[in-house]
């Protein structure tokens, strides 16, 4: 693939620095259906370094000041994991990768159709877990003209019921062509992601879900890479976003540097980093372990990576993103969760 097709702002990274003291968030989540990562898309497109140590990290930027949603760690890195593995329920999912890395993912992520109610509770997630709610989105002029306001409202008072903690990822990947919220099926109108977000944003504040955290969450690649469709066109605003993700996945080709560096340098100075989704094919050999390596090597020197959420499945129709396809592969995976900075 071609490099990052996100515009990158390294002179904004030098004219602004922002440090706030941050509340950390004591998390606890439970646990609800998974909904089927690419049901509805055409098809998202989804170098060994040395290992991590926490050495070479600088301190972080801190952004949030929430009380109530969830902020980074100081230093850390949270570790998540979206999971949905053949034959395996989700409960034994956990179980599995509890046995192969000592814990529980920080993070779990599922997703909801737009139709879909979203969870009021989540019984089953291990306690110290958080849930991150990735809910797709709709056209924008359905949204902004307030028919689906109802459904919206029913939404926020679901997520306001949960009382925890949860990352709410709404319409994500908005800069490629392969979902109904993308601007490429949307008149090229970016503004008019913008302004839907807000006003679904604006409707969750009026039903204090002040549990809630907003996660935007671009795909690395804008698709078509043209810059009417570059990321930063689809930004609601500081004031409507708590945290920065990135949708990025390598087959191989494409490192850390390829998938990341882009968002990193455009938003790192006023937002924490989440890589919401990544992982790396199998491709045989040791190309997943040697990625994972780097991916790890890649975080520490970007302090301001303050989760990393791993799409752990073996989608049939697809590539296979497991972290246990080979023992190399668990073991690298392993040795990243085990340096304290990635033990957010």
């Amino acid at each position: 693939m071609a490099a990052p097709g996100i515009p990158t702002s390294r002179l904004a990274r030098l004219a602004v620095a922002v440090a706030v003291v941050i509340l950390l968030c004591g998390v606890t989540a439970c646990q609800a259906p998974v909904r089927a990562r690419f049901a509805d898309t055409a098809g998202s497109p989804p170098g060994s370094l040395p290992p991590a140590t926490t050495s070479a990290a600088a301190p972080p930027a801190v952004h949030c000041t929430r009380t109530t949603a969830p902020c980074p760690v100081p230093g850390k890195v949270i570790m998540g994991a979206y999971l949905e593995l053949s034959g395996r329920t989700l409960t034994q999912s956990l179980a599995l990768r509890h046995q192969q890395l000592g814990r529980y993912p920080r993070i779990l992520h599922v997703f909801y159709s737009w139709s879909d109610p979203l969870p009021d509770s989540f019984p089953q997630l291990p306690a110290g877990s958080v849930l991150m709610v990735s809910w797709r989105g709709a056209p924008y002029a359905s949204i902004t003209n307030g028919s689906q306001d109802a459904l919206i409202v029913r939404a926020a008072r679901a997520l306001a019921r949960y009382g925890k903690p949860v990352y709410l990822r709404w319409a994500w990947e908005m800069n490629g062509d392969w979902y109904l919220w993308g601007g490429a099926r949307n008149d090229t109108r970016t503004a008019g992601f913008i302004a839907a977000w807000r006003h679904v944003h604006d409707i969750f504040t009026a039903q204090h879900a002040a549990n809630v955290a907003w996660v935007w969450g671009p795909n690395w690649l804008s698709e078509p890479d043209e810059p009417w469709n570059a990321a930063p066109n689809y930004y609601p605003g500081d004031a409507y976003v708590d945290w920065v993700a990135v949708s990025g996945y390598s087959h191989g080709r494409q490192t850390p540097d390829d998938l990341f560096d882009g968002i990193y340098a455009e938003y790192a100075t006023r937002k924490p980093i989440m890589l919401a989704e990544t992982g790396v094919s199998e491709s045989g050999g040791q190309v997943k372990p040697d990625w994972i390596r780097a991916l790890a090597a890649w975080t520490v020197e970007h302090p301001d990576v303050a989760s990393i959420v791993w799409f752990d499945s073996d989608d049939p129709q697809g590539p296979n993103w497991r972290i246990d396809t080979s023992d190399a592969a668990v073991s690298a995976y392993r040795q990243m969760l085990d340096d304290p900075r990635f033990g957010g």
